[in-house]
Formats: structure tokens, C-alpha cells, sequence
């Protein structure tokens, strides 16, 4: 019997359920994909560079985690509150909160059960789909990846398992402490604006002085570094929860004012909802505007991590090809390819010393770049004579040579005729640098392929190709948990907006039915649920693309561009805002209009 009451409720109150269900799959499925790449030990034995990267997928599982247990929690504390009338009728009728109890935890269990059989049939299919494209970025073919993972399935049941079951517990909790009388009036309660004008002032001046500290904090992080992260995390969070509930209630109070002036169609009596349950609102604004920037944020840094590797090759040297004694292979690889400068070295070598000749060197002098802890790194051309104490030349002798020729010999620069008197074996250092590393990617390949064979595959092969392909490595692991995560985290965060504005939906019911009594035409009513729920998703997503926009500036240091395909995110926060915004304004005119007959 009160498997079939519970089941009733749910069918009863079916687009609720289905919204929170839509988010828990989604979080349960990412949740699943990322623990299969992570977990999937003979997936990550057989290739080292899968290794590289399966701490960023438990990273990823970690911070879905924690932004899963509070949406959890908020949505069925939602859905508690949208039945808080219903179960205040029941104990009336002599219904016993135990039995109350039982039926609101069958139903939370029911709930989380469907959506994580669902979620785990939908991880499995993204974890194949995504570990492909993850061997195709990194450009090797597996026997042993497994998307339906054992393991991974076993520790996505157990975490959600324990978060659905502590999601009942709360909302058990809540209806034990609260009374019956307090139930049946819970749609008729409504929290009051009480400004005070000093103390509003006060918050307000306090809270841009937060988030200009903030601002500047991830800015110059250069000078800042990891304290401007810790100043940045706790002024930017403060300084937002402060501005949602000091400049908020201020801009709908005058933009009321002025409509009210006005009075221009049902203007005023939008801005009058807004303003009286704007105290309700300005918690959750603020967490959905940090959500935002969480979710941009994480998407943008994938994107930007992804582009880093050619520009960060780039910065580090100038030179594409830097070869000893190439092989005739190779010779036949360096032949196809255009360069806009190479020329060759000679240099001898024996136990004890590597001799470079000083006049060739300076006939041809070649490009290197310096780094510095101080300033940015800077590309010159070494146009003064090398000496033997010069570090410039020492620094682009011991990164252009293999340490095969250089071990622990002593660097010589000697003259001509030094150079020709010493009976040693000559060799060859030859340098080139391409028009566009990108595009010369195939063939930069097939010299590092080749230089591998011929030293041995464990072989360091210290070239510019290798130092791209194994940033690469990381790179793609970043996009991929930057962009499920960011995906999830936006997901979530226009959720929770939408379940705070649905959960306060109940108490506008007889404002609209008094407005259908006096009047006033259907349409005018649509026109101001639609802008209402456009103001309260207006505000946090200003505010949260404002924190990603000057928040991107903190990875500056690590990341050559880090706005690069800075617009992705954008259109992904804006497909996913734009889309809760119709459902919730199609949920919401579903609660407080009457059905049209």
C-alpha cells in the first residue's frame, strides 16, 4: 500500500521528478565515465601515456563529487518543500508521520534507484565513446580499455548509494522537526525585506572592495602566486554572496519604483514579485553565479590547456629540428620539408671535451631563448663570439646536442685552426626551423620515430616534437574533464536555480488567480512570468561570465593564450542557461495559471 501511495505521489508530480532525475543521470554517467578512465588499471598499464593522465580523470570524479552532493541534497529538499502541504493534509486526515516517513523515503529511494540503473547504462555508452576519441587524440589502439568497467560500476553504486540514502535521511529529519500546522501553512509563509539603509551601504562598499581585491589577486598572480589564490578564493566568494544581497534588492527596489511611476502594463507587479521574495533569492544567485564561473572556467582552462602545447613548444625553442649525425632516413625526411632557416655545425669530441669551432659558430649565429624567474622569456640571436665561460652558448650547446655526445665532457669553443689540429672524429649538428610547427607535425613525427630507433626506444628523446607530444598527452586529458565537468557543473548550477524558483512558485498561485479575476488578459500574465524568470537568470550569469572573463587572467602564467576558444563555453553556458530558463518558465506557468480548458 504505501509502495503504491509512493508511486502515486511520483506519477502525481512526474515534470518534477523528471527534472531532478535529468540531472542525477547526467551527474551519475560523467561520474561513472570519469572512474572507468581512472580505474581501468589494464587500460592504464598498457600505455604509459594513459598513465600520464588518469589522475586528471580522479581529479574530475572528485570535484563532481562534492558539487553532486550538495545538488542532491538541494533537489530533494525542493521536492520535500513542493509536498509540505500535501503531507500537513494527510496527518490532519490522521495519517502517522512514521508512515509519512516511509512513503517520502520509498520514493527518494525509487528515484535515485531508476537514475542509477539509467545513469550507468548511459556512463558505459560515454565511456566508450569517450575513451576512443581519448585513443584517437593520443593516437594508439587498445585490446584491454573496458567501458563497462566492474570495478568503476562498484564504486559509482556505493558513492550514490550513501548520497541517496543520507538525501532520505535529511528529509526524514526535516518532517520529524517540523509541526503539522507549520506544513499546512508552509505556502503561505514568505520571507520579508528589511533593509537598513547604513548596513546595506556598508555590505555594498565592502563587497566590490572584495571583489577588486579578488579581481587583482588573479590578475597579477604572477606577483601574487599561490596566496593571490587563496585571497582570490575567499574575496571573490564573499564579495559575490555580498553583492547579491546588498546590490540586488536595491536595483529591483528602484527598477520597481520606476515602473511603478509608469505603470506600464503589468510592469510594477513583476518587479513587486521579484522584490518580495528577493531576500529567498540572493543566496542561491550568488552560488549559481560561482557555479557559473566554475563551470566556464573549467571548459575554457580544457580549451586553452588543449592550444598551450604548440605555443608552449614555441616558447621553448625556436629551432624545430635539432639532429646529430643524422641517419640517412632522416636526411631523406629533412629534404622534404621547407625550413625558413637551417645550416649545420661541425663539432669533435673525446673522453674528456666536446670542441665547437668559434668562426663557424659566429658566421651562423643561431637563435635561443632565455628564461628568467623574474621576466618572460625572450628569443634573441646570439650575435657576440662564443667563449668558453659564455652561459648563453654553453645553455644552447647542452639543449641542441643529444647527451650522448655531451655526458660529462666540458664544452670547447675553439678557433679554426685549434679546431682542424685535434685528430678526432667530426660530426654534425644540424638545426632547422619550419614555417609552421602545425603543419609540419608529420614530419617532425617521423624524425622522433626515427630518432627512437636509433637510440632505443627507452631512449630520451630530448626534441621539440616530444616535448609537444607528451604536454599533448596531458592537454587531452584536460579538455576531456573540462568539458564533462563544466558541462555537469552548468548543468547542476541551472537546476538548483530552476528548483528555488518552482519551490516558491506555490505561494504566487493566488496573485495570478486574483489577476485572471480582475482581468487582466493570459498574455500579459506570460509576458511577466517570462520576464521575471529572465531578470532572475539575467543576474548570476553577468556575474558569473564577469568572474571566468578576469578569472582566466590567473592562468596566464601557465597558459600562452588562455583565452583560446574562449567563445566555446560561452555558447555551451548560454545553449544550457537558454534551455532551464524555458523549461522553468514553462514549469512555473504550469503551477500558478489555471489550465486552459
Amino acid at each position: 500500500m504505501l509502495l503504491k501511495l509512493a508511486l502515486s505521489s511520483i506519477k502525481t508530480r512526474l515534470k518534477d521528478y523528471i527534472v531532478l532525475l535529468i540531472g542525477l543521470v547526467m551527474a551519475i554517467s560523467i561520474f561513472y565515465m570519469f572512474e572507468t578512465l581512472a580505474l581501468n588499471s589494464s587500460f592504464i598499464d598498457e600505455n604509459s601515456m594513459i598513465s600520464a593522465v588518469g589522475f586528471v580523470f580522479h581529479a574530475g570524479s572528485i570535484l563532481l563529487a562534492i558539487i553532486t552532493v550538495a545538488y542532491t541534497m538541494y533537489a530533494t529538499s525542493f521536492l520535500f518543500s513542493l509536498r509540505q502541504q500535501e503531507f500537513g493534509m494527510y496527518m490532519t486526515l490522521g495519517a502517522k508521520k512514521r508512515k509519512i516517513s516511509l512513503i517520502m523515503f520509498i520514493e527518494t529511494m525509487f528515484i535515485g534507484f531508476c537514475s542509477l540503473v539509467i545513469g550507468l547504462i548511459l556512463g558505459t555508452v560515454l565511456a566508450s565513446v569517450v575513451g576512443n576519441l581519448l585513443m584517437k587524440q593520443l593516437e594508439f589502439t587498445s585490446t584491454t580499455y573496458a567501458p563497462f568497467y566492474v570495478p568503476s560500476m562498484v564504486v559509482t553504486i556505493i558513492f550514490f548509494a550513501i548520497l541517496f540514502l543520507l538525501a532520505a535521511l535529511f528529509n526524514l529529519f526535516r518532517l520529524t522537526n517540523v509541526s503539522i500546522l507549520n506544513l499546512i501553512h508552509a505556502d503561505s509563509k514568505a520571507e520579508r525585506i528589511v533593509i537598513r539603509k547604513k548596513a546595506i551601504v556598508f555590505k555594498a562598499i565592502l563587497s566590490i572592495i572584495l571583489l577588486v581585491i579578488g579581481y587583482y589577486a588573479m590578475i597579477d598572480i604572477e606577483t601574487t602566486q599561490f596566496m593571490g589564490i587563496i585571497v582570490a578564493l575567499f574575496t571573490i566568494t564573499f564579495g559575490t554572496y555580498l553583492f547579491f544581497a546588498t546590490f540586488l534588492p536595491l536595483i529591483i527596489q528602484k527598477m520597481r519604483d520606476k515602473q511603478i511611476k509608469k505603470s506600464k502594463r503589468l510592469n510594477s507587479f513583476t518587479y513587486a514579485q521579484l522584490s518580495f521574495r528577493i531576500s529567498q533569492l540572493s543566496r542561491v544567485l550568488a552560488t549559481v553565479a560561482m557555479l557559473i564561473a566554475l563551470g566556464m572556467g573549467a571548459i575554457a582552462v580544457g580549451f586553452a590547456f588543449q592550444n598551450n602545447g604548440v605555443l608552449l613548444a614555441e616558447k621553448m625553442s625556436p629551432y624545430d629540428v635539432v639532429l646529430a649525425n643524422p641517419t640517412k632516413a632522416e636526411q631523406k625526411v629533412i629534404r622534404s620539408m621547407d625550413f625558413n632557416e637551417d645550416f649545420s655545425y661541425h663539432f669533435k669530441t673525446d673522453s674528456k671535451t666536446i670542441y665547437f669551432n668559434t668562426q663557424e659558430l659566429k658566421q651562423n649565429p643561431p637563435l635561443t631563448t632565455s628564461f628568467s624567474a623574474t621576466e618572460k622569456s625572450k628569443t634573441y640571436r646570439l650575435k657576440e663570439a662564443p667563449r668558453n665561460e659564455s652561459t648563453a652558448w654553453n645553455n644552447f650547446i647542452q639543449f641542441s646536442v643529444p647527451d650522448s655526445f655531451i655526458g660529462t665532457r666540458q664544452i670547447k669553443f675553439v678557433d679554426n685552426t685549434a679546431f682542424a689540429t685535434q685528430n678526432l672524429k667530426e660530426n654534425t649538428l644540424f638545426i632547422g626551423k619550419v614555417p609552421d610547427f602545425e603543419n609540419s607535425l608529420e614530419s617532425l613525427k617521423k624524425l622522433d620515430q626515427l630518432e627512437k630507433g636509433r637510440h632505443g626506444e627507452d631512449a630520451q628523446v630530448m626534441s621539440k616534437y616530444a616535448s609537444y607530444a607528451q604536454y599533448k598527452i596531458f592537454a587531452n586529458g584536460t579538455v576531456f574533464m573540462g568539458f564533462f565537468l563544466g558541462f555537469a557543473f552548468l548543468t547542476m548550477m541551472a537546476s538548483s536555480l530552476m528548483f528555488k524558483i518552482l519551490t516558491g512558485a506555490t505561494q504566487d498561485i493566488r496573485r495570478y488567480q486574483m489577476l485572471e479575476k480582475i482581468g487582466v488578459k493570459r498574455k500579459l500574465l506570460v509576458q511577466s512570468i517570462q520576464k521575471e524568470m529572465f531578470l532572475i537568470f539575467l543576474f548570476p550569469g553577468i556575474i558569473g561570465f564577469v568572474h571566468v572573463a578576469i578569472g582566466m587572467k590567473m592562468f596566464g602564467f601557465l597558459l600562452i593564450n588562455p583565452y583560446y576558444r574562449f567563445f566555446i563555453p560561452i555558447l555551451l553556458f548560454l545553449a544550457i542557461y537558454g534551455i532551464y530558463y524555458f523549461i522553468t518558465v514553462w514549469l512555473y506557468k504550469s503551477i500558478v495559471l489555471k489550465k486552459v480548458k
